[in-house]
């Protein structure tokens, strides 16, 4: 849609139009059309027409209000490729015709230590998420990528290898990050026994940039059936969890373990695996607290941490690697018309491993 309005913000006005999305008004409403308004891109804007847009569970998460706080109408997506159609007159970094992504952010403070640091992902003032937080400009909430278009500033935009399937890349914007950032940090590589707990849209990445990375990786299920698509995804090793004796074959023998599983679990199954100065990171998201043992951890100086996205430059740098490696997400491609049944199907763990709306579907 082209109609353009003029809103008043902070005593500037915020050149505004208005593009198609899909959204909910409430949490208990399905996901529908609805319409919102963009800002005309500023200086140091962008303006990216979005192609695909990846599926996250935080998406679902949000649009049912189960973290609370959620503000409605709310239109979910952080997993967002498309291409430049608009450019602000200060823009360096991109042009039109030019392909582009967004992740989980779109500004930060800018000027605490930790965004001078390159890690917006943990902004003191708190980052500017690319869906339901404050948005500064129109004075509303920020809206996601399940839309036409998106507008941002170009610090947060990011270069989309084009070697790489345009839909499979989506997923690396969330899922991509969140198990690179970990598995770069504590320096994963040659010569390392890895292990990676649970097969789905976050495992499955951590073990295609595990053994990018050169590691040897264990993939560690609960899933009979997941274990041959393991394999297929890279990893050495595949162990069911439940098996006492295939557990105890990588007793104190892991360097490292990156636990995906959002359910509650025995982290300390996992913790006693590490060989000394190993480390278990978290970046599943378990609704109730896991009990530590203390002897899960003393004896062998073990660790046990917690890892979210990366910052923009991390990020960039992820996509640059993936684009090196030819690694993408394993993705199922929907119309946006099907996002209330991926819904529900996301809920039963019924897809491998990501779902990908082609944004086509929203424009015809």
């Amino acid at each position: 849609m082209d109609t353009i309005r003029t809103m008043a913000e902070g005593g500037t006005s915020a050149r505004t139009k208005e593009v198609r999305a899909f959204g909910t008004e409430a949490a208990t409403a399905p996901l529908d059309q609805l319409n919102i308004k963009r800002r005309i891109p500023k200086p140091h804007d962008v303006e990216i027409d979005i192609l695909y847009c990846g599926v996250c569970h935080s998406d679902l998460h949000t649009a049912r209000n189960e973290w609370h706080g959620t503000i409605y109408p709310c239109v979910p997506g952080h997993e967002i490729v498309g291409r430049v159609v608009s450019v602000g007159d200060h823009v360096t970094k991109f042009k039109v015709g030019d392909l582009a992504a967004v992740g989980c952010m779109v500004d930060s403070c800018r000027e605490c230590d930790y965004c001078n640091e390159g890690l917006e992902q943990y902004c003191a003032e708190g980052n500017i998420q690319t869906y339901n937080s404050p948005d500064k400009y129109l004075g509303t909430q920020t809206y996601g990528g399940y839309s036409e278009s998106i507008v941002v500033t170009e610090s947060f935009v990011l270069r989309v290898p084009e070697n790489l399937d345009l839909a499979a890349v989506a997923p690396l914007l969330c899922a991509g990050i969140t198990t690179y950032s970990p598995l770069k940090h504590w320096h994963v590589g040659p010569g390392q026994k890895v292990g990676v707990v649970g097969l789905g849209g976050l495992g499955h990445m951590a073990v295609k940039i595990a053994k990018a990375m050169g590691a040897d990786v264990i993939v560690f299920t609960t899933s009979p059936s997941k274990v041959e698509d393991a394999k297929r995804l890279g990893a050495d090793e595949v162990v069911l969890s439940r098996d006492e004796t295939q557990m105890a074959k990588y007793a104190g023998k892991l360097h490292f373990v990156l636990d995906a599983v959002s359910a509650e679990h025995d982290i300390n199954a996992y913790l006693n695996l590490l060989r000394v100065d190993g480390s278990l990171v978290l970046v599943g998201a378990p609704e109730l607290p896991l009990p530590v043992a203390a002897f899960s951890l003393i004896p062998s100086r073990r660790s046990f941490s917690g890892s979210m996205i990366g910052g923009i430059a991390e990020t960039q740098e992820m996509l640059d690697f993936c684009g090196k490696h030819n690694i993408v997400s394993d993705i199922e491609l929907i119309n946006i018309q099907q996002i209330n049944e991926a819904y529900e199907r996301l809920l039963k763990g019924d897809v491998k491993y990501r779902f990908v709306i082609d944004m086509a579907s929203l424009k015809n």
